[in-house]
């Protein structure tokens, strides 16, 4: 496939890249191990303060970055400049709390002394998504090059752009040259990287079926890898809920970046007694909702990113409403250049049509209506996802209880989930494994080794 760039809101292309060359390949693999080798050795302050910088530099061009973003996959310029915000506090976040999650931990054995210590792995591929191209890569990039890791990184063909800004984000910030490398290869050249003795380990975001083959790749080498893959996050409205919030923070759930992210809200499960005040108050709000040029910075509801996507929402919605779905908004693509399809609200929406199977990728809301709560948890877990959810109510103690029942890696009640640094962020079943960002992430490419100092001790007597 190859690294081009287009804008989503016209369809022109803006500007085609060649892919990297097979000798340009081997060199910028030895030069990124040689890189390596100077960073591991430097402390975590010296790291932390080329983080510091990498943020310093990304909040100075963080306009320039954000029209890269939106002009090549369509996010609304205020979201996108909120991505490269958070990339800068991801960066300042790491570098002052690394030190804590990577001090050595002291346990007890029959050692005189014995303790955990955290050593970096060595150069991580990486293969990153277009749908928040800045974020994800800083997301995984912050914490594992703070543990004194490299990084290989293959972009998304569609967001070629932002690729290079980021390299050059690094670059700027006095990275060690070649620490932070980005390559244009097809995923067949990925994927003989995974093989290659220089790489340690590997983190993907992005589809289950590439997931899977990544992870097929991983595991001939006996290779750790990372799977952050797709979602089908159930956003479940209990009767006691605060109809205000849980209306106004589900708009934004679903339909945050024109729909296209993996924690979105994508199946809204409402207990039948507010079923229909809700749904009178949501197809009110996604109405309001402003589409439009993705530059424009009243913008809500931008173009999808590429045509194909854009083509499979169709597919979806049109064979849930011949299943039985009813059409409350939208429902169609928009009759304008670019990729536009109209902001979507489904109801009588059952398990087995595409909108509550399949992972929709884009702004349609279903709609479903339910019992109670057992049912609610019921459908919920009906996926083969298990990323993120969202629970309504204003019964914390029952909404902890119902937590514990929902087959999720993040659960989120009375609030839109989202991705935090200082949190663990990952998911279960065909959402993938791993998990990203707070000290659970930064361990996950790192060598936990004990060491164990003697002589040997006599164990406690148990009298």
């Amino acid at each position: 496939m190859p690294f081009v760039s287009i804008n989503p809101a016209s369809g022109d292309v803006i500007k085609r890249f060649p892919d990297t060359a097979p000798d340009d390949v081997e060199h910028l693999m030895t030069r990124a191990h040689a890189a390596l080798d100077d960073w591991r050795c430097r402390s975590i302050e010296e790291r932390g303060d080329a983080f510091r910088r990498a943020a310093a530099g990304l909040r100075a061009n963080r306009d320039r970055y954000a029209e890269a973003i939106t002009t090549e996959m369509g996010k609304p310029i205020a979201e996108a400049r909120a991505e490269v915000e958070k990339c800068a506090w991801a960066c300042e976040y790491f570098a002052g709390e690394t030190a804590s999650y990577l001090s050595d931990v002291s346990l007890p054995s029959t050692a005189r002394e014995s303790y955990v210590e955290y050593q970096p792995l060595g150069l991580i591929l990486a293969i990153m998504p277009w749908n928040f191209p800045f974020w994800q890569v800083f997301r995984f990039a912050a914490p594992a090059l703070m543990a004194g890791n490299g990084t290989i990184v293959k972009h998304s063909p569609n967001t070629p752009q932002s690729a290079l800004c980021i390299a050059e984000v690094f670059d700027e910030a006095g990275f060690p040259a070649g620490l932070y490398t980005n390559l244009f290869v097809a995923p067949e050249v990925a994927d003989d990287l995974l093989l290659d003795d220089r790489i340690a380990a590997g983190t993907l975001t992005g589809s289950t079926r590439a997931g899977s083959e990544v992870a097929a790749s991983a595991g001939r080498a006996v290779k750790k890898m990372v799977l952050e893959l797709g979602g089908s996050d159930p956003f479940i409205v209990l009767a006691d809920a605060n109809l205000d919030e849980a209306v106004a923070v589900g708009v934004r759930a679903r339909f945050q970046n024109t729909g296209q992210s993996c924690i979105a809200a994508k199946r809204f499960l409402i207990e039948e007694a507010i079923a229909d005040e809700f749904q009178q108050r949501f197809v009110a709000a996604v109405e309001a909702l402003s589409i439009g040029n993705p530059l424009d910075p009243q913008t809500q509801i931008g173009p999808l990113a590429r045509e194909d996507l854009r083509d499979n929402l169709v597919r979806q919605v049109e064979e849930s409403v011949a299943m039985g779905a009813q059409v409350l908004t939208g429902g169609q693509a928009l009759d304008r250049p670019g990729y536009y399809y109209a902001p979507t609200v489904l109801t009588d929406v059952r398990p087995g049509m595409p909108v509550f199977q399949e992972e929709t990728f884009g702004p349609v809301a279903p709609l479903i209506r339910v019992r109670d709560a057992d049912e609610a948890i019921c459908l919920a877990n009906e996926t083969r996802y298990g990323l993120g959810s969202n629970l309504w109510t204003r019964d914390t103690d029952r909404a902890k209880d119902l937590a514990r029942r929902i087959a999720a890696g993040n659960v989120f009640i009375n609030g839109m989930t989202a991705s935090d640094p200082r949190l663990p962020f990952g998911g279960i079943k065909k959402s993938g494994y791993g998990r990203e960002l707070s000290a659970f992430g930064i361990h996950e490419f790192t060598n936990i080794q004990t060491v164990w100092i003697g002589p040997a001790q006599q164990p406690p007597s148990s009298e």
